[in-house]
């Protein structure tokens, strides 16, 4: 077989169907690796279909050696990263490249400096990496927690990657953590006076999210993490087509006891999104719905029994930030969650992130609710 790599750009569905089937047959060993939903993958990567390639300019690449693919990877720019301020870390010139797969070192070099190549050739001046598609969705590269399956919308990548990347000039920018704890234990009595003190406040109501306004509801906590996040490295705000688009795709995730809406003064000040955990049935999915896949996934979600949860999402309003009220909310509804994944569903588990290193606010939460890293992702920039 020959020894050279060639790499081309994704043309047509067929390559299309190659660059999507090349993650599950290299990742096929990996018993911890959870199959995404194919239909999921071709939505992501379709313009028309994912509202981001509205305001983005994505390019997939294809390895082969000897005709068989061996590795892909996908080289973009996203307009609206541009548009933000340089030491959020995104900004002009910050482009990015993701859905890294690769067979071994060789291909991965190969694959990353063409990808590089693509990014000068379209003006880019650095790049942050691995970043697939959007911020919103996976990001980062674990270095550490292969030895368990990640949860939901988390990515999931081998352990040999974080030092062929590395090899190739790139230096860590930021580290992303996903924190994992024992729902049946409640909390400390600390965290418990706390609660206590605001369910009692006249100004404090935590409330579930009202499933049958759920486009209003779904607006709010986009809103308010939009004003929560604006300040944070690698933030890019939603369009209202992401949000539109954002809200249809999770709906079916959502459970009203699952996720909360804060308010302070009859005004919505913060928002918690737990989903269940479905990656436990898509491990032996193979990434297809059909024939009768779809039929268990719709049965499970109708009343998720012995689920994990995950914590993907929250945000305080920033005039309640670096505030004791933030902290309050948070905790507030964390229990409120907690509460009733355990008496509904039987929940063991759950996990709050992913969470930035130096994001001390929620670090701080994360630790005060005795939660322990369980996984670590990290974003690799470099100059171009």
């Amino acid at each position: 077989m020959s020894s050279k790599i060639d790499i081309a750009p994704v043309t047509g569905k067929g390559e299309l169907n190659a660059f999507i089937d090349c993650a599950y047959r290299l990742n096929a060993d990996d018993p911890n690796w959870v199959p995404p939903l194919r239909a999921d993958v071709v939505e992501l990567l379709t313009p028309g279909k994912n509202p981001f390639h509205e305001h983005a300019k994505v390019q997939l690449f294809l390895a082969r050696r000897g005709g068989e693919v061996v590795g892909r990877i996908s080289a973009h720019y996203d307009e609206l990263a541009l548009a933000q301020p340089p030491e959020q870390g995104m900004g002009p010139g910050t482009g990015n490249w993701g859905m890294f797969e690769a067979a071994d070192e060789a291909v991965a070099q190969a694959l990353i400096a063409r990808a590089e190549d693509w990014l000068r050739e379209q003006g880019m001046t650095c790049v942050l990496a691995p970043i697939s598609l959007s911020v919103w969705e996976e990001i980062g590269l674990l270095v550490k927690g292969h030895d368990h399956p990640p949860m939901l919308l988390m990515g999931h990548n081998k352990a040999e990657y974080e030092g062929w990347v590395e090899a190739q000039g790139y230096a860590t920018a930021k580290r992303l953590f996903t924190y994992e704890l024992d729902v049946q234990q409640g909390f400390s009595p600390l965290i418990r006076r706390i609660v206590r003190s605001g369910e009692k406040s006249s100004k404090i109501n935590v409330r579930r999210v009202d499933t049958s306004r759920f486009a209003e509801e779904a607006a709010i906590c986009i809103d308010i993490l939009n004003d929560a996040w604006s300040g944070n490295w690698g933030f890019v705000p939603f369009t209202e087509a992401e949000k539109a688009y954002g809200a249809k795709k999770l709906k079916p995730l959502i459970l009203e006891g699952a996720n909360m809406i804060a308010e302070v003064d009859g005004k919505p000040a913060a928002f918690m999104l737990a989903w269940p955990d479905i990656n436990h049935l898509l491990k032996d999915f193979d990434g297809k719905l059909l024939p009768f896949n779809w039929a268990k996934l719709l049965w499970w979600l109708r009343n998720p029994k012995d689920a994990g949860f995950r914590v993907p999402l929250m945000g305080v309003a920033s005039q309640y930030q670096n505030s004791r009220l933030a902290s309050q909310l948070a905790f507030m509804m964390i229990e409120q969650i907690r509460r009733y994944a355990v008496d509904n569903h039987g929940a063991q588990r759950g996990e709050v992130g992913w969470i930035l290193e130096d994001n001390q606010g929620m670090v701080a939460i994360a630790d005060a609710i005795d939660s322990e890293v369980n996984r670590e992702y990290r974003i690799y920039g470099k100059d171009l």
